[in-house]
């Protein structure tokens, strides 16, 4: 069964974020709130999180996963953003957007879409997430929680427990998010392409 954390929104308590770290360093895979619906996340080296979370969506191994990072700088150590990308991105962040990218050599293969070599990367606007990565100290593997036939990501925690209870490891409470999943935007050839509008203004990449 899955543990159920219920987090502050506004001041998360430094104990039950620890709790959350703690399990993702012993490879737990979390469902937690962000500025666009809830998100399935491990560890980076969590190769058994990774599987499970295609399993839990029903994706294959083509699917684009979004390596969820604390800040630009750390966005910028694991793709290439050229100069034509880095101020509207970089203005975009932190936000409900996901961007497509050449992946850095330091990027794990398995974590890259198989042919493009490719990996999704956001910068999420939500105090709990940000207050869990400059915990972890590291990026999330992550990808919106949008289950099998569905359009939108989950947003309310309980359900989450209630369905996924023996699939996640801890769910993460802090109250309802919106239901509208991040604006993907693929800039892995040098302009931006317009994956899926969500929850980000698509507009200001046009």
């Amino acid at each position: 069964m899955a543990k159920y954390l219920d987090v502050h929104p506004d001041n998360p308590q430094p104990r039950v974020l620890q709790q959350i770290v703690d399990a993702l360093h012993e490879d737990a895979l979390i469902a937690y709130p962000t500025d666009s619906g809830y998100a399935l996340g491990c560890r980076v080296g969590n190769r058994d999180g990774r599987d499970r979370i295609l399993r839990i969506r029903g994706l294959d191994e083509r699917h684009h996963l979004t390596l969820v990072c604390r800040d630009f700088s750390q966005l910028g150590q694991l793709v290439h953003v050229d100069n034509a990308a880095f101020r509207a991105i970089r203005s975009a962040t932190p936000g409900p957007y996901t961007f497509i990218l050449p992946a850095m050599p330091e990027v794990p293969r398995r974590l890259m879409h198989p042919k493009k070599r490719t990996v999704g990367v956001r910068i999420p606007d939500h105090g709990v997430v940000r207050a869990i990565l400059d915990l972890l100290g590291e990026p999330l593997l992550s990808s919106s929680l949008i289950l099998p036939g569905e359009t939108e990501p989950r947003t309310m925690g309980w359900e989450i427990k209630e369905e996924l209870d023996h699939q996640v490891d801890i769910v993460v409470e802090a109250g309802e998010t919106p239901a509208e999943p991040t604006t993907v935007v693929d800039w892995s050839e040098g302009y931006p392409e317009m994956v899926r509008r969500g929850a980000g203004d698509p507009d200001r990449f046009v």
